[in-house]
């Protein structure tokens, strides 16, 4: 298979497995998904060589929540302009306008529509100037 040909691969952190499996799934046809079950085990991954060209995270993860997450991975180098959408069952206004602060490339809620979670990681992914 070609380079340009290659699936682009989307990283989806999350502590719930079920989660990370239906995303998976739903998204495995098109992209290479690779999960990770908590911020420092896809900081792992990433400092292993792995980039995505798109990270979907949760918010409320134990040790190290998403917000965390999201600063240590913007703080890698090779990682600062790799777009990081959040996916999580927090839908308060603060919440949204944490990660607008932080410069989230999407909110995404849980549940759900699977037909909207496409929707949004291909308007993210096309939207995002990112070399993946």
């Amino acid at each position: 298979m070609e380079a340009a040909e290659a699936k682009k691969k989307i990283l989806v952190i999350d502590d719930d497995e079920i989660h990370l499996s239906m995303v998976q799934n739903l998204l495995d046809t098109k992209y290479e998904v690779l999960t990770a079950k908590s911020g420092k085990e896809a900081i792992s991954l990433l400092l292993g060589g792995v980039i995505p060209c798109l990270i979907l995270l949760d918010i409320i993860m134990p040790h190290m929540d998403g917000w965390e997450t999201y600063n240590k991975l913007k703080g890698l180098s090779l990682l600062k302009d790799c777009p990081i959408a959040f996916v999580t069952s927090l839908d308060g206004t603060e919440e949204r306008e944490q990660a607008n602060k932080l410069g989230a490339a999407g909110y995404i809620t849980k549940p759900y529509d699977k037909d909207d979670l496409i929707d949004q990681v291909e308007k993210i992914i096309a939207a995002s100037d990112f070399e993946c």
